[in-house]
């Protein structure tokens, strides 16, 4: 549980949301934003925001100086299409 009492933290969840799209030297009303889907653990959620990490160490790496890295996105909420618990 975090620190505002979200249990949903560190279980993996399945995300479909709206992605922005940069377009450049052609026609802007052929762009729309496009639909995309992102698999990973909860890490942390906002009023505003999600964010899902994809990718993390397992285990602490030998030698390891600098903080563990992670990977991930933080998505608004508002071009969240779906978003579901799956483990």
């Amino acid at each position: 549980m975090d620190e505002r009492g979200n249990s949903k933290i560190g279980f993996v969840f399945y995300v479909r949301y709206l992605d922005h799209v940069l377009f450049k030297n052609t026609d802007s009303d052929l762009c729309r934003p496009v639909v995309r889907e992102v698999v990973g653990w909860l890490a942390k959620e906002s009023d505003e925001a999600v964010w899902i990490v994809w990718d993390r160490n397992a285990e602490k790496v030998p030698n390891q100086i600098a903080q563990p890295c992670e990977s991930g996105l933080v998505i608004l909420k508002s071009d969240t299409l779906e978003m579901k618990k799956i483990a």
